[in-house]
């Protein structure tokens, strides 16, 4: 049996990344990020999130477990805390990242549409070639 010590380091950054896996725990990771000290009292995430109280507990707790986020209990409330100032920056990274990709494919998809008709041979409904050259029997919308 493989000890967490001998775990390759691939298969524990897969686990940290499929604790980052839903769009709520990227949420309450952006909101803490934006937080003065990356810090925040429960009921700040539960208002700005919108989730139902068990299901914020189940995502902090997920972030938890996998190291994301730590907690801190008072006398009446829970206050979350990225585990690290590095986990800023790497949403900051898969920001950029992805708004260049979305940028890259949107150029992409412009410079398609902008291209004079007949150019790429035959195309599908929305001026874009098929697979197969064949518009199934509709017209191009390109001008």
């Amino acid at each position: 049996m493989i000890t967490p010590a001998q775990t390759p380091l691939y298969e524990i950054k897969a686990n940290l990344f499929k604790a980052l896996a839903h769009p709520a725990r990227i949420r309450i990771l952006e909101l803490l990020a934006a937080a003065p000290d990356t810090a925040a009292p429960v009921s700040y995430l539960l208002a700005e999130t919108g989730l139902e109280a068990s299901h914020l507990s189940q995502h902090l707790a997920t972030l938890r477990r996998h190291g994301v986020v730590t907690s801190v209990r008072t006398a009446n409330a829970v206050t979350y805390r990225l585990a690290h100032p590095k986990i800023s920056e790497l949403l900051a990274i898969a920001r950029v990242f992805l708004l260049d990709s979305l940028a890259g494919s949107s150029e992409q998809l412009r410079l398609a549409q902008e291209l004079p008709a007949g150019h790429l041979g035959s195309t599908g409904p929305v001026g874009i070639p098929d697979r197969l050259g064949s518009t199934d029997g509709l017209e191009s919308t390109a001008p």
